[in-house]
């Protein structure tokens, strides 16, 4: 079988394992998609996404287009006339002009088990709702969000540890190693596509740096998993002398206390480290970093002389 010409869309680190995986089999890619160059960091030097990068590696033609649907972006892509368009984390959504391009459609790579946490943000959702398991759904995408035929699905345990960091290497590794397998029993009309089920959808939008304040009148095992849901982003954080404080790891102490003996919020010390009382049990803090600081444990913030 002839391989399809493909184009890729993607842009952050997630997608780069599928990228090089498509390269590494010799598909025919024609063309890569990706966003624009964004500042970033301290001095806000402006860095091209992780896609890019590997791209050029690979020796590839890149298009980064503010939107997709710009005339220039659109005849750019009509001229690569692609058999198949993989996406991957792309961050734009695909209008029905270029859905219907491709012959063979438009597969993408999501991070969940459709249906299942859809949108722009599942790995953190799928830790943040207390899942034990999540995966990759390698699926073809219609116009709705994350809505289209599945292809092929495959789970992953998501362990008490697991942040949000860790899942996301997981998954993109495993994203490419399962488009590798599907795509030649796609191609060869061995595997159809099957629709979603109806039950189960649940939609994860995309996160903002707020959606990581910790609501201390929330249980303190939903913030737990906050904490490593948000890490390494948007993170998690709480109000501290009026201020942002960081919080990079924690973990839930039972309150052995009478109910009522603490109030929500109060400030207190659990084994050398600080701790917040929540509205069920207490929440230590592990590993937190200080406006203007670095990572420090909570015993070396306390040791600072810092009031808490």
């Amino acid at each position: 079988m002839n391989l399809p010409r493909t184009v890729f869309m993607g842009s952050p680190d997630f997608a780069v394992p599928a990228l090089r995986a498509l390269a590494a089999e010799k598909y025919p890619i024609v063309g890569v998609i990706t966003q624009p160059d964004r500042p970033a960091g301290r001095g806000n030097i402006l860095t091209p996404p992780p896609v890019k990068v590997a791209a050029l590696e690979l020796g590839l033609e890149v298009l980064q287009p503010e939107k997709l649907r710009a005339p220039e972006a659109m005849q750019q892509l009509r001229a690569w006339n692609p058999d198949l368009i993989v996406v991957a984390a792309f961050g734009q959504i695909l209008r029905p002009d270029v859905l219907s391009l491709p012959r063979y459609g438009c597969v993408n790579i999501h991070a969940s088990l459709l249906p299942r946490h859809r949108g722009a943000a599942p790995i953190q959702a799928a830790i943040l709702a207390g899942d034990k398991e999540t995966g990759i759904t390698i699926m073809l995408m219609d116009e709705g969000i994350d809505t289209g035929p599945m292809l092929a699905r495959r789970s992953v345990e998501i362990l008490p540890t697991d942040t949000g960091g860790s899942l996301f290497e997981k998954l993109s590794v495993l994203g490419g190693e399962l488009l590798l397998e599907t795509l030649p029993r796609y191609l060869s009309g061995e595997l159809l596509p099957q629709p979603q089920p109806a039950e189960g959808a649940t939609y994860a939008p995309m996160l903002k740096k707020e959606d990581g304040r910790l609501d201390f009148s929330r249980p303190a095992g939903e913030l737990e998993r906050k904490v490593r849901a948000f890490h390494p982003w948007p993170g998690a954080f709480m109000d501290w002398q009026g201020a942002p404080l960081k919080i990079h790891k924690a973990h839930v102490e039972r309150n052995l206390l009478q109910q009522g003996t603490l109030s929500v919020g109060q400030h207190l010390l659990v084994a050398g480290f600080p701790a917040v009382m929540t509205s069920e049990d207490i929440l230590v803090l592990d590993e937190i970093q200080p406006p203007g600081k670095g990572r420090m444990s909570g015993k070396a913030f306390l040791a600072g002389g810092r009031t808490w």
